[in-house]
């Protein structure tokens, strides 16, 4: 069995204009709300093996909030630059080159490309994952290989406004 954890990047801050949208950092609501889901998947006891993201500044700082919670080195985090506004496509192709020794793997990315995949991988739809929402399926499989191919079932979805359960 494989679980995939997507979470999309926490608030951004937009006040300074003349930074180009890769290196946008977390607004002071985006800083609050990563370690507050990250601890919502520590309390249901979800495992996540590792950490995978986009290098744009604000995914890449959300992932290493997840990591710091999860007590891993943040040098852990594997950072894929096609995750940086990727269409369900990519996505599919950086799950084929995981390694199988992951069970459970978080993926840290943008929106609309993270919303699209997700509502690739079931029959639950979502109009939008919200800013550090997430949307996590799971997958009857052994290899990553065969993600795409697999029927996924839908395990959850939460977001920081869901309020814990």
């Amino acid at each position: 069995m494989k679980q995939l954890i997507l979470v999309r990047h926490a608030k951004s801050d937009w006040s300074t204009l003349s930074l180009s949208d890769f290196d946008r950092p977390l607004n002071e609501r985006g800083k609050r709300d990563a370690p507050v889901m990250a601890q919502r998947l520590l309390d249901k006891k979800i495992k996540i093996d590792a950490f995978v993201s986009s290098p744009a500044r604000r995914a890449r700082k959300t992932a290493s909030v997840f990591a710091k919670e999860y007590k891993r080195d943040k040098g852990d985090i594997i950072f894929i630059e096609d995750l940086y506004a990727a269409p369900p496509e990519i996505f599919y192709e950086v799950i084929d080159k995981f390694d199988d020794h992951f069970d459970s793997v978080a993926i840290f990315s943008h929106n609309p490309g993270i919303t699209d995949f997700a509502n690739s991988l079931s029959d639950t739809r979502i109009n939008n994952i919200p800013t550090c929402g997430i949307f996590a399926v799971k997958a009857c499989i052994e290899k990553w290989k065969d993600f795409k191919e697999a029927d996924k079932e839908f395990w959850f979805v939460d977001y920081p406004k869901a309020g814990p359960d």
